[in-house]
This record gives C-alpha cells, structure tokens and sequence, in this order.
C-alpha cells in the first residue's frame, strides 16, 4: 500500500512541479514584458531586483511544493516502522520464553534439535529486529562508532551461522584486529557476504574466512561470476541467480557501508571457481 501510495506520489509531484516552473516562467516573462513595455521602465538594476524578487519567491513555493508531501511520505514510513518493530517485540520474546521452558521438559533427541532450529530462527528475527532498530536510529541521530575486536565478531558470527548451515565448513585463520566502527552495520556486512557465499558455494561446501593485518578476506568455492555479472553485482536488486532466495539488496548494502566508512572493496571472481571479497579497513577507523 504505501509503495504504491510512494509512486503516486512522485508521478503527481513531478507533474505538479512541471506546470508550476511553466506557469511560473510565463508568468515571469509577462511582468516583465509589462513592466519594460507599458510602465516604460528602462533601469536595469531595478528589472534585476524585480527578477530576483519573484525568482526567490518563486523558488520558496517550489521548495514547499516539492517538500512537504516528501516529508509526509517519509514521517508515515517512520511511524510505520516503529509501529512494526514494536509489534515484533512481543512475539519474538514470546518464541524465546517458550522454546527455553520447552527445552528443559524434553529429553528426545529430535525434538531438542527441532527446538534447537527454532531457537536459531528466533535468534535471526531479533537480529532482524535489531538491524530495523538501528535504521530507524541511523534517520535521526548519528550513528556513534565502537571499538572492538573485529576476529572476535567474525568467530561469534561464525559460530551462530554454523547452526544455520550444518553443511557448510567454515575454515577460520584470525589474527587479532581492533577497529573503531559501526559494529551493528559490520555485523550486517558480515551476515551478507557469508550468506553469499552460502548460496553461491555449489557443491564445494567450504567457505575460508581470514582476518590479518586490518584485512578481512571471505572465500568461497562455488559457481563465482563472470566479468560481465562482476561489473553489475552491486547493482540494487542484481542476483546471480534468480533461483535464489533473497532480493539482491545485500551486496549493494556492503557497498554503501564500505563507502561510507571508507573501507577500500575488492572482489575476484572466476566461474566454477569462487568468489573472493577482500574488505581492507584503515587504521584510524
């Protein structure tokens, strides 16, 4: 409803936009063709300050025009989603509660794991949670950096995604890195490029995860991609492959977050090969 509701409004500013520059340029070229013609005044200090005049004025009612349904459009979309994060809390520790007093009256093996899974998915959506938390944050206040050890996230993100994905071997070589960061944004990017790499793995099932000297690298062995997929890969909506989950956002969020805190993005990809993401992050960050 509201992405429609955000198209419509956008077509009707525009054409709204149009006609109030064109009417407001006739109207413009009318005064002054009065002005020069009929009122017989030649001063072109005082046709300047008359021009300067209606252009500002101008310019203000455009502003307002241009601004306000955008600035209503924007302010349902924040109440819309503080409404949703607030309606997920309470499921969410819902799922929690239960699954935990669950556990502790089962002792079959396959239901524990079934829980197990359900903990895990729980675990997912209040990282889910947490992220449209931060988003909404990021809209009105500045999001403040934190230092941290980034081989100590990367081993507890491993460690949660193991769960997740059973199948995959996460091959880990970390060396102690400290940054200064956005670390809820960094957890973000690390979700993304590993769950990359979980789907494009193929058959080969092994991801290599390295932390040395201020550099992340994380490699898998799977499909990888062509020169020509590598020059739009971080196009909004790109896939790979359009059998997959997902809607190829993840990629062009890594991106914006590596621009915005300067960290340098490198990729190197082969078919049937796999696909290599270097993020390299600056001392002072």
């Amino acid at each position: 409803m509201y992405a429609e509701w955000g198209i419509g409004l956008f077509r009707n500013l525009r054409i709204n936009i149009f006609i109030f520059y064109l009417l407001t340029v006739v109207t413009f070229l009318a005064l002054l063709y009065y002005i020069v013609l009929f009122l017989g005044v030649k001063s072109f200090i005082l046709l300047g300050a008359i021009f300067l005049a209606l252009v500002i004025l101008a310019a203000v009612f455009i502003a307002k025009l241009a601004v306000d349904p955008l600035e209503k459009y924007v302010n349902n979309l924040q109440d819309l989603s503080k409404e949703t994060l607030h309606e997920l809390n309470l499921p969410i520790s819902t799922i929690t509660t239960n699954t935990q007093m669950m556990k502790k009256n089962l002792a079959d093996t396959k239901a524990l794991k079934r829980i197990e899974r359900i903990e895990s998915a729980c675990t997912m959506l209040q990282q889910r949670y947490n992220e449209l938390d931060y988003l909404i944050k990021m809209q009105t206040q500045k999001v403040e950096k934190e230092e941290f050890f980034l081989d100590e996230v990367v081993k507890e993100r491993v460690l949660f995604l193991q769960k997740i994905y059973p199948q995959i071997e996460f091959r880990l070589s970390l060396s102690e890195c400290k940054l200064s960061l956005d670390k809820i944004g960094l957890l973000k990017v690390l979700d993304n490029l590993i769950d990359n790499g979980v789907k494009y793995s193929g058959n080969s099932k092994k991801i290599d995860i390295k932390v040395e000297e201020s550099t992340l690298v994380i490699r898998d062995y799977g499909i990888g991609m062509d020169e020509v997929e590598l020059l739009t890969i971080f196009d909004r909506y790109y896939q790979a492959n359009s059998d997959m989950q997902g809607f190829g956002i993840g990629l062009t969020m890594v991106k914006r977050f590596c621009d915005e805190n300067k960290i340098e993005l490198l990729l190197d990809s082969s078919p049937n090969e796999g696909t290599t993401i270097i993020l390299k992050f600056k001392q002072d960050n």
